[in-house]
């Protein structure tokens, strides 16, 4: 049977991974695959003449275009990141009638609805199981493995930069700005951290597992996205004094008025396997109505883990090439018809319960001042610690846990609790999940 040709867009590190795997593993791919699958054809720009393992043979340019006019490429894999040129060149590829395998979450996150409406159009498949949590195959497991269960929600630890700075933070008492200093000269952050710190990288890949969960359009502009650079290490500490661990998690949840879709800061109990997820490691933590939780664990990034989803990618799509389109698994699990415009909620209307931090003047009354507060607003308190002022200092610390309440509710207390006289700082306020299998 006639190889399956290859067009690789990128030969950075996940596409020089992906090279390498398909040239080391070629017999076993082709023992599952079916078929024989040989990278013929890559672009890439500033090689400088080293060319990456098992990409030796192929014919390699700088013009992705050449890559996806090619008549006798099969599959286009883009590896290149970002929007532009991803985007038209993934489109290209789709009208030119070629399937596509992607790893880039942001082009999938923002374009994916215009991408796979041009695919279902064309008659091709796009799969993009390396656009979230690297290795781990996740969107495999929700759109296939899952496809008999009515999915609660998704919680996870998608973004390992987070994670390396929280785990550091928690088992060696460092700051903030000390750990990430260190993710940069390890290669977990990037010179310009934004994307992994505050939320955006996790943030894309939320949106997907979303969309492939409830059956909705991928909205990335709803995803309510808070990152950790305000997370201090007093809040680690008292975390764990009070039985949590601080995860960066993307959460997504349906209830009967719409769809969550959040990523922030959140405290967890220590006893969950998730909350002990540690170091740049993701994990996927998802209850379903029949299974109940389930929790997918790996390596989020790196060059073999996300080469191996790819890879895995482009045997499914081998395995696919002869098979009617219509019975093919949809890109977004549900088919076409049945992807319904459910509303995402605006942070206000989101339950969930609360760890609240401020500083306030050591006098009588002030705690009773705040219990006034949270009375007022329909806020049940669960927990209470109070660090006792250092000596000559007369400014407590008061920790707070509260039980669930919407945000608009805890948006209006703690705006009554800053004008207080006797609050000396901004409050902080962290979110708290249960992640209970309830």
């Amino acid at each position: 049977m006639k190889p399956v040709y290859i067009g690789l867009l990128g030969l950075g590190t996940v596409g020089g991974g992906t090279a390498r795997v398909l040239s080391n593993n070629a017999a076993e791919i082709a023992r599952r695959a079916g078929r024989e699958i040989k990278l013929l054809h890559a672009a890439a720009r500033g090689l400088k003449g080293q060319i990456p393992q098992g990409a030796e043979q192929a014919t390699i340019t700088e013009d992705g275009f050449e890559v996806v006019n090619n008549p006798d490429v099969d599959i286009v894999v883009e590896l290149i990141g970002g929007d532009s040129p991803a985007r038209e060149l993934v489109l290209q590829a789709i009208e030119n009638g070629k399937h596509v395998v992607t790893a880039n979450k942001a082009l999938i996150a923002k374009h994916g609805n215009e991408i796979f409406a041009a695919a279902q159009k064309k008659g091709v498949v796009v799969a993009f199981e390396a656009a979230v949590a690297g290795g781990i195959p996740i969107i495999k497991a929700i759109r296939e493995g899952l496809s008999a269960n009515h999915i609660n929600w998704i919680a996870g630890i998608i973004n390992g930069t987070g994670n390396f700075i929280l785990t550091e933070m928690r088992d060696k008492g460092r700051d903030f700005d000390d750990v990430l200093k260190e993710a940069q000269q390890l290669g977990y952050a990037e010179a310009d951290p934004t994307f992994d710190v505050e939320g955006i990288d996790a943030a894309h890949k939320l949106c997907i597992l979303s969309s492939i969960a409830f059956g909705v359009p991928l909205q990335f502009d709803k995803v309510y996205t808070e990152g950790i650079s305000k997370i201090s290490q007093d809040d680690v500490t008292f975390a764990a004094q009070l039985g949590y661990r601080i995860k960066h998690l993307g959460i997504t949840r349906v209830t009967e008025q719409g769809i969550e879709m959040r990523v922030h800061p959140t405290l967890i109990p220590e006893k969950r396997l998730i909350a002990n997820v540690d170091g740049v490691m993701n994990a996927v933590l998802i209850l379903a109505d029949k299974l109940g939780p389930s929790l997918y664990y790996g390596a989020g990034a790196g060059a073999d883990p996300t080469a191996s989803a790819v890879v895995a990618d482009i045997v499914d799509v081998t395995r696919s090439l002869t098979t009617d389109p219509d019975n093919r698994v949809p890109h977004l699990a549900f088919q076409p018809g049945q992807i319904n415009d459910t509303p995402v909620l605006s942070m206000d209307e989101v339950e969930t319960a609360y760890y609240l931090r401020m500083k306030a003047q050591d006098k009588p009354g002030v705690m009773a001042d705040i219990t006034r507060i949270m009375g007022e607003g329909g806020i049940s308190i669960e927990a209470i610690l109070q660090k006792e002022p250092a000596q000559d200092d007369a400014v407590a610390t008061i920790i707070l846990l509260t039980q669930r309440i919407k945000e608009a509710q805890m948006n209006r207390a703690i705006a009554a609790i800053q004008q207080l006289d006797s609050i000396s700082s901004e409050v902080t306020r962290i979110r708290v999940e249960s992640l209970a299998a309830d």
